[in-house]
């Protein structure tokens, strides 16, 4: 049984070929899905929508901060996989007491191309991740980036309105876009005002899709205290899951941008 290290630098003991995996985060079982790993996931969240044929078919788990541990222990997994931000601390301690569990830690595009190579890795499907890797790092080699200096605020959540600092994975994602986050001096989810936004002049107020879902509904209250600004709809999804679906995330960015014109 081979002894690896996960994101976190945690030191873990696994199977040499993992027969039953639980994954406790959306774009990673995303991730295993596509590595062709049909057969061996048995457990997921209730918020690992993709691919919706797992959605409807595999056993959930419970949410990814309020896992089930009857659930889980009734899989019996050979190897869990979660995530640094999206799971709690402690159920993924207690979890680790009984089964082995890989952490990933994702902040970058480097980062998650890393996570898809480690993952690969321990679940024997190295090539499959290998060529994954190549395509995503092509797809985003070919993007073309906004104007430089365009600023743009990225809502993640309203009521309170929330936004990203300069350590998350969507401020990464908003650089390689070419666009300046207009709260990069901030950290991690910053809780911002009205009059916050308003003051940095944004060229582009983003509201996604998740976590909280901004409709078309709040364009026209957005629009109406920032005249200036572009006010624009964006899939969340392409923003923040950090596993498969970065392959395809470049051609969405790419026809975002046509809109910002």
């Amino acid at each position: 049984m081979p002894l690896v290290k996960d994101q976190t630098g945690r030191s873990v003991l696994l199977p040499d070929t993992p027969l039953r995996i639980v994954s406790l985060v959306p774009s990673q079982t995303e991730l295993l899905y596509t590595l062709g790993l049909h057969e061996q996931v048995c457990g997921i969240t209730k918020f690992c929508i993709h691919p919706e044929s797992w959605f409807r078919s595999k056993t959930r788990v419970g949410g990814t901060k309020n896992l089930s541990f009857q659930v889980i222990d009734s899989l019996q997994p050979d190897l869990i996989i979660a995530n640094k931000e999206e799971n709690e601390k402690d159920q993924i301690e207690n979890l680790a007491r009984q089964y082995p569990v890989w952490v990933s830690d994702i902040s970058t595009l480097t980062d998650s191309l890393e996570m898809i190579g480690h993952i690969g890795q321990i679940t024997g499907r190295s090539e499959a991740a290998h060529a994954l890797i190549t395509r995503i790092g092509e797809e985003f080699h070919s993007l073309q980036p906004a104007m430089p200096g365009r600023k743009a605020v990225y809502l993640i959540w309203n009521e309170p309105l929330m936004t990203v600092g300069h350590d998350c994975f969507i401020h990464d994602m908003l650089q390689r876009c070419g666009l300046v986050n207009a709260f990069a001096d901030r950290r991690r989810y910053p809780v911002v005002t009205r009059e916050e936004i308003v003051a940095v002049a944004p060229d582009y107020l983003l509201l996604s899709s998740e976590p909280y879902p901004f409709k078309e509904k709040h364009l026209a209250e957005f629009r109406q205290w920032l005249p200036q600004t572009k006010v624009i709809l964006v899939d969340g999804e392409y923003f923040s899951w950090y596993g498969s679906r970065l392959a395809h995330s470049p051609a969405y960015f790419q026809s975002l941008l046509q809109q910002m014109l």
